[in-house]
């Protein structure tokens, strides 16, 4: 928040929250803040945004945060999908202007953002950087990042052009495995005087290049 940036993250089912008091405050004494603390299994006071998914409902409500000590807009996710077992879904944003959906939405993304902070770790040194000025960690940074950026947005144009239907799957490790196959064929083709145009152009070439590829 000193940063000028919003929360979105999950609460635990048991989160205490209180409903924010919005009545008439009295002329003297201290203001009135709560309006009660919320039960997560009534949700008369919530306000129905929609039905994501046949028997999955999302309701939204502006509540008082104890543990984060403001206000939060929040997104709960009613699952009645399995009458026997009520799932609940706590999602919040420090925004409290935010729109439910968009906070769902969100939240969803972070897990493929996570993705590329693993391939990021994983294959192009991201946490191998032992500088400690600021700008420098920035640059390091963001090489990694467009490291990392540049065979996916390569991988993604080779996938249009052959299928452009969903889904497509990406793997650092089998893009990775196949430039350095690429890179001991052109260095054996050179080494040996070979003609590249009549190896390139064989068949089975690429098999060679995706040789231990990772299948999607």
């Amino acid at each position: 928040m000193a940063l000028n940036l919003d929360v979105i993250g999950k609460l635990r089912c048991d989160a205490d929250l209180h409903y924010v008091y919005t009545g008439k405050q009295k002329p003297r004494g201290r203001k009135r803040k709560y309006d009660g603390k919320v039960d997560l299994t009534d949700i008369s006071r919530m306000t129905l945004v929609g039905e994501i998914e046949p028997k999955l409902y999302l309701y939204t409500v502006i509540v008082w945060s104890l543990s984060l000590k403001r206000k939060v807009r929040l997104a709960y996710l009613l699952d009645t999908r399995k009458p026997s077992r009520i799932g609940r879904i706590l999602l919040f944003s420090t925004d409290i202007n935010i729109d439910a959906k968009d906070i769902l939405c969100f939240y969803k993304s972070r897990f493929q953002i996570e993705f590329i902070f693993r391939d990021a770790k994983q294959f192009t040194g991201l946490a191998d950087c032992q500088a400690r000025d600021l700008t420098k960690l920035d640059f390091h940074f963001n090489a990694c990042l467009l490291a990392l950026n540049l065979p996916k947005f390569q991988a993604w144009q080779s996938h249009q052009s052959s299928h452009p239907e969903p889904p497509f799957v990406f793997s650092m490790a089998a893009y990775k495995r196949l430039a350095l196959n690429r890179h001991l064929l052109e260095r054996f083709i050179s080494l040996l005087d070979l003609e590249p145009t009549v190896i390139k152009s064989h068949p089975n070439f690429h098999k060679l290049c995706s040789y231990g590829v990772i299948a999607a």
